[in-house]
């Protein structure tokens, strides 16, 4: 290693998509990278912070694409790191929010290599905020669980059969492959009726958004070809939803006809 070389590994929360929603400290990290490790989700206008030396390397994952291994990403960091100085690891949302930011950072530190953390936006914050759904409001819902839509052997998360108990708001990351098995949960639990919304490629040019109730989200999402990256809202909060009003409006309608 050169010695005048100081290794340093930043990891910078991104945001939920958006350009703009990073925070100033992130961008000013991505101008004083010598290494930028970027994932899937990150939008790539942030790379034009970078200095025109920075090395900017893709390592992005994907469920069901080939990806780059997690093992080979913490390798990448520390090489990095030993031969080039400042590594950004430049991740979608915030690093600690089922970004595997930890895990990272205790990776890069048994090579005594000091770390830092930029916080991001998590889309599960920061997309529902966009779209005016309140995670909290008061009468309504005095919580809010961000919660995995699968484990890591690909079965529905425990913490959703606890939740689906509660009236907190739940946000469900990375569970669209699990939307049949989620709406069956909150049907044999009685739950039919609660609202719900997903938001698909949120705060971007093409965005998409459906609401509904467990009942009828189903025949939304069919209808407006929905896909991923996408995340899933859950609580009466979404009522709040202006397109839920407006829904809610038409089926009073057809009712009193």
């Amino acid at each position: 290693m050169n010695n005048h070389i100081r290794p340093f590994v930043t990891l910078v929360g991104a945001g939920p998509g958006d350009a703009e929603l990073i925070t100033l400290k992130g961008i000013k990290a991505i101008a004083s990278a010598d290494v930028i490790l970027y994932d899937a989700l990150v939008n790539e206008e942030l790379l034009a912070y970078a200095k025109k030396s920075c090395t900017k390397i893709y390592v992005g994952k994907r469920a069901e694409r080939p990806s780059t291994s997690q093992d080979y990403i913490n390798k990448l960091m520390v090489d990095y790191a030993l031969t080039h100085g400042h590594v950004v690891r430049l991740k979608g949302g915030d690093p600690f929010v089922f970004g595997r930011g930890g895990e990272e950072l205790d990776y890069v530190r048994k090579f005594n290599i000091p770390t830092a953390v930029v916080p991001g936006i998590s889309s599960s914050i920061g997309l529902t905020g966009l779209q005016q759904i309140p995670l909290t409001y008061r009468g309504i819902s005095e919580s809010f669980w961000v919660i995995t839509g699968s484990t890591a052997d690909g079965k529905l998360s425990e913490d959703l059969y606890q939740a689906v108990k509660t009236n907190a708001t739940v946000v469900v990351l990375m569970g669209y492959s699990k939307l049949q098995k989620i709406i069956e949960l909150y049907e044999i639990n009685g739950r039919g009726d609660l609202p719900i919304a997903l938001i698909q490629n949120g705060s971007l040019p093409n965005e998409k958004v459906v609401v509904g109730t467990m009942n009828t989200i189903l025949e939304q999402v069919q209808q407006h070809m929905f896909g991923v990256p996408a995340i899933i809202v859950i609580g009466e909060v979404v009522a709040k939803h202006k397109e839920f009003k407006i829904l809610k409006s038409e089926i009073q309608k057809l009712e009193a006809q």
